[in-house]
């Protein structure tokens, strides 16, 4: 029986020991739904907190409940650790570690090097390894291929290779991990069949493509997609704002035409681990094919300014009201990227809050899904306080992140100055309510 053969048989019948390198926001919801399906998971990961948080059975994810998690961990179905040689006992593992940006706007890929170099020590043959970590074009068979295969151990015969771009929405209650549609493609058809078969498991639609090059290239279209979009409708309000026209309702207008035309929204800016990002992995790849990104690199510049365009708007207001921004209490709500999750990477409210500093105000803020900010070089360190009692204290409160647990009649009531840039406060009427 080849490798392939023995490796479907242990899939098929829910005996292929899994794991799972990196337990985020990507990596324990696969977890939870491999398990789900009968699968052992053995999770790695190099935080120990999140090692310990897990052996406890206690979830550090806000979309997967401590009481989904403990049955599983208590059943012996997850278990996580810090060591690698655990790899030495798996059949297949999916690799879900970060790839952030570094400051020059090119892939920091230490993350994947890393799991690759530990996973290599105890690689054997039979293994299905499946790269989940958004990158670019061409990661997977260059990167990471050479890093497994030897003269003894071909991809497609011995072991196989996949690249899945993680999908998952934080926060989105209709699609998660096990209903969205799955994406795979292999360094070889065989790899493609093998890594299909695996997520068929436990996930309920599974799109193969022709190789890792494609199923790459999916995830930064997607994202690519949305973040010129919203850069063109940020640069709509821009103009709109200029124009005094309500963007808002120009927007709602136009979406009732039912072809040729999808909503966007704009906003105070791009947060989050995926459309800030992703794109210029897209950018940094195709330079190096001598094409430039125009429409990447305008968009990233317009997504951009929108924090600098909001605290302009946040300094007209005031002035309009009499008052300098310089010495102005202002407090800002909400400072996770999105509505009710708790992930602050990339938010604008975090740039919000540091250009409101620069420009001498008294910066607060409040949101029910973020305890406090650690001082970082961009923002101090700081503490949520009580929206109401905030808003009654300030000159101006800022709408960043319309989560739904605001009381926004009581906010409205008590505060002198609302600048909104989210639409929160859609029909409302009100001279101190200034809109985006």
């Amino acid at each position: 029986m080849t490798h392939s053969e023995q490796l479907r048989q242990k899939i098929e019948t829910r005996k292929a020991h899994t794991g799972v390198v990196g337990l985020g926001y990507v990596g324990l919801p696969l977890a939870v739904e491999l398990a789900h399906a009968g699968f052992s998971v053995v999770g790695i990961d190099i935080d120990q907190a999140k090692v310990d948080s897990l052996n406890r059975g206690e979830s550090y994810i806000q979309d997967i409940p401590t009481s989904v998690l403990k049955p599983l961990v208590d059943a012996g179905k997850i278990r996580a650790t810090t060591d690698f040689a655990s790899v030495a006992d798996l059949d297949t593992i999916n690799i879900c570690v970060p790839t952030p940006l570094r400051k020059t706007k090119d892939p920091d890929m230490s993350y994947i090097v890393s799991s690759c170099q530990s996973i290599a020590k105890y690689f054997h043959p039979g293994m299905l390894v499946i790269l989940e970590s958004t990158t670019y074009p061409g990661t997977t068979d260059e990167l990471m291929l050479p890093m497994f295969e030897r003269d003894d151990l071909k991809v497609g015969e011995h072991f196989f290779l996949c690249f899945s771009p993680e999908r998952v929405d934080p926060g989105n209650e209709k699609y998660q991990t096990k209903n969205i549609p799955k994406v795979v493609g292999g360094i070889t058809p065989t790899c493609t069949e093998v890594g299909a078969l695996f997520y068929r498991q436990s996930l309920d639609t599974v799109v193969p493509v022709g190789s890792t090059r494609v199923a790459e290239m999916v995830k930064l279209l997607e994202n690519t997609f949305r973040m010129i979009n919203i850069a063109m409708v940020n640069e709509i309000a821009l103009m709109c704002d200029r124009m005094e026209i309500n963007v808002w309702e120009v927007i709602d207008a136009a979406a009732t035409k039912p072809f040729g035309y999808m909503p966007f929204y704009p906003g105070p800016g791009l947060g989050g681990h995926c459309i800030p990002i992703d794109p210029f992995y897209l950018s940094w790849k195709t330079k190096q094919a001598g094409i430039e990104a125009r429409f990447i690199e305008l968009a990233g510049y317009i997504n951009g300014s929108m924090p600098h365009f909001v605290v302009d708007k946040i300094q007209n207001a005031l002035n309009d009201h009499s008052k300098p921004l310089k010495g102005s209490r202002v407090h800002v709500l909400g400072v996770a990227y999105k509505r009710d999750i708790d992930d602050v990477r990339e938010s604008p409210a975090l740039d919000i809050i540091h250009l409101l500093g620069k420009r001498g105000a008294t910066v607060s803020y409040s949101d029910p899904f973020v305890a406090g900010l650690r001082a970082d070089g961009v923002v101090p360190a700081m503490a949520s306080i009580d929206p109401e009692k905030a808003a009654a204290e300030s000159d101006c409160v800022v709408i960043v992140t319309d989560h739904k647990g605001f009381d926004y009649s009581k906010i409205v009531a008590s505060a002198k100055l609302i600048v909104d840039t989210r639409n929160a406060l859609k029909g409302q009427v009100s001279e101190k309510i200034v809109r985006l």
